[in-house]
């Protein structure tokens, strides 16, 4: 049964309370519970539901969301969780099962894919049936989970999903739980509320639990149980770090917020705007989300909001990273989406920001992120008054730069996880293509911008002296002839990371009956010239046009191959794999390099 709550909003009771929003003879749903709501509509005098907003993932929001799809509507779910929507079937072939300390509720998910149309990102607005929605993004019940905030018959309405059920209480204690014997969803919730409770707000609409029209005699109690519980565990302290950043002045003009997971950075210039140096993960307690899939991860914007406050910034300009890894970069996007930030990244590493799919290196994010501008290498880059210059960086990844500027007299190196404060050189990930001999750069570079302060990703702000430097180099000279000495380079040499093959790209998305190119770069690891023949393995009715080539490479000399993959017709695929099987001189070396191939049946 439909319960009408005001002139044009009602309430269907069913898994979950499912929202109908009328517009003439349209409606606009949030969440959709097991589809029952379909059979009540014409009721009220609905014939088609055009959109359906979810709240977050949980299979009682939405256990039958196929029946909307197959009834036309368009489906729109939180970004944080879209995977756990349109791809959770590869989420359930994955989800740790046996010694599994991941106790947050993804196993609650819905048990097969359904398409989406669109996602709702945090603080987005949109429109749909003439009507304006924001997003506010409210973690606690689940990691992903948002509000949905609207005007309805003249009262401001949020769709709260399961934060709230009723005052002073939630849905489930036992979701707030994302950590073994963690916190993380209590802390989240706590702030999550307190964010609505300092809104507009005349009614609250939960998932589960009673309509609520004085949101703040609803939001009081929560927030005071919610202290008390937090306080009773010793971890009331957490919600003060969050709720005031602690930035540190490196020089008057040169901010630190030293709470971030990876150090975030702010520069100031004089007409009040700021560049950012890294922004990754602005709250500490943010980055150990249990699971390391999309929905575990969820960068905020309330640092820069204390930022602009305390320091009277007019705009967040520029963000600029040192490397491309996600406790560095995960915030950029949700920067360009409130602040209008523009993106500046070095073009030795600018493709794999704006092509993420293409790599296969630890720490990418999940998302495409739009490159403004792209920066040549040492040449001056301007910004305000201030002046830089990028330089290449291996060692820590390939792909990062040092940042090189003067600000309140001071030169300033920011140089990323290259190295620690205390110059030892344990920061390296043979993944992230590392070379043996990449710190004996690094260390000349520092020795040629001399620096009187390096700043980095993780640890604090260093006055430079010249014992640091000098021990950098020594070092930097050691781990090349240490990996020298233990790999066997003088018969084979296939650097430290330890292979001779590459596809690029490395996740490719085809249609059924389309032919994909791809290139397969090998090395010759040899030293004598070589004749290198790559055959190309393929699975799941994927066809290769030729499935063997050949080329010839002078030693240690590095070339490329390219190949036609072409789906088959009639089916959809999920990660099928391709290999590149190597074989050089009289060396057979094997299926040295991979890819994932997803065909979309049409």
């Amino acid at each position: 049964m439909l319960r009408k709550l005001t002139e044009h909003l009602f309430q269907h009771e069913d898994t979950c309370m499912v929202y109908v929003i009328k517009n003439g003879p349209e409606a606009i749903l949030i969440d959709f519970g097991s589809g029952a709501i379909l059979d009540d509509l014409r009721s009220i005098g609905v014939e088609q539901v055009t959109d359906i907003l979810m709240t977050h993932h949980h299979r009682d929001q939405g256990q039958q969301l196929d029946k909307a799809i197959a009834a036309g509507a368009r489906l729109w779910v939180p970004h944080h969780e879209q995977d756990l929507f349109s791809n959770v079937d590869l989420h359930w072939y994955g989800r740790e099962i046996y010694n599994n300390y991941n106790v947050r509720q993804d196993k609650f998910s819905i048990l097969e894919p359904v398409p989406i149309d669109g996602t709702l990102k945090d603080h987005s607005v949109h429109i749909f049936g003439g009507r304006t929605f924001t997003i506010v993004p409210t973690p606690g019940h689940t990691i992903g989970s948002v509000s949905i905030v609207t005007e309805v018959d003249g009262k401001r309405i949020a769709f709260t999903g399961d934060l709230i059920a009723a005052p002073g209480k939630v849905w489930s204690m036992s979701a707030t739980q994302w950590t073994y014997n963690g916190s993380d969803g209590v802390i989240s919730t706590l702030l999550s509320v307190s964010d609505l409770r300092g809104m507009e707000l005349h009614m609250l609409l939960p998932s589960h639990g009673e309509v609520m029209n004085n949101p703040a005699s609803a939001f009081d109690p929560l927030i005071s149980n919610l202290k008390q519980l937090l306080q009773l565990r010793n971890e009331y302290s957490i919600i003060e770090q969050i709720l005031e950043p602690e930035y540190v002045e490196i020089t008057p003009h040169l901010v630190w917020n030293n709470r971030s997971f990876a150090n975030s950075y702010a520069l100031i210039s004089e007409s009040g705007k700021a560049l950012i140096i890294d922004y990754g993960y602005p709250n500490f307690h943010q980055t150990f989300y249990a699971g390391t899939d999309r929905s575990s991860r969820r960068p905020s914007i309330r640092p820069i909001e204390q930022l602009k406050k305390r320091y009277n910034l007019t705009q967040i300009d520029v963000v600029m990273p040192t490397h491309y890894h996600d406790d560095h970069i995960a915030g950029f996007n949700l920067l360009r989406d409130v602040e209008g930030t523009k993106t500046w990244v070095a073009e030795s590493f600018a493709d794999l920001l704006e092509n993420p799919s293409d790599y296969d290196v630890p720490c990418i994010w999940y998302d495409p992120i739009p490159v403004d501008r792209k920066l040549p290498l040492e040449v001056p880059i301007v910004w305000e008054e201030y002046e830089f210059r990028l330089y290449e960086q291996p060692g820590h990844t390939l792909y990062a730069v040092a940042i090189a500027f003067e600000v309140d007299g001071k030169r300033i190196v920011a140089i990323g996880d290259q190295q620690g404060d205390d110059g030892y050189l344990n920061n390296y990930v043979y993944k992230n293509k590392f070379r043996s001999h990449d710190f004996i750069l690094s260390a000349e570079l520092y020795r040629k911008l001399n620096p009187d302060v390096i700043i980095s990703g993780h640890w604090d702000p260093l006055q430079v002296t010249d014992d640091y430097l000098d021990k950098l180099a020594r070092d930097g000279e050691s781990l090349k002839k240490l990996h020298d000495a233990l790999l066997p380079t003088e018969t084979i040499d296939m650097g430290a990371e330890g292979f001779c093959g590459w596809i690029n790209p490395y996740q490719i998305e085809i249609n059924g009956g389309e032919t994909a190119e791809i290139t397969v770069e090998v090395l010759n690891p040899l030293p004598s010239r070589e004749k290198v023949i790559v055959q190309m393995i393929a699975t799941a009715g994927l066809e290769f046009e030729a499935e063997e080539q050949q080329l010839e490479l002078n030693p240690h000399e590095i070339g490329t191959i390219r190949f036609h993959v072409t789906a088959p017709t009639g089916t959809a695929i999920k990660r099928a794999r391709i290999a590149a099987d190597i074989t050089i001189g009289k060396r057979m070396m094997g299926q040295q390099a991979e890819a994932l191939v997803t065909v979309v049946h049409l």
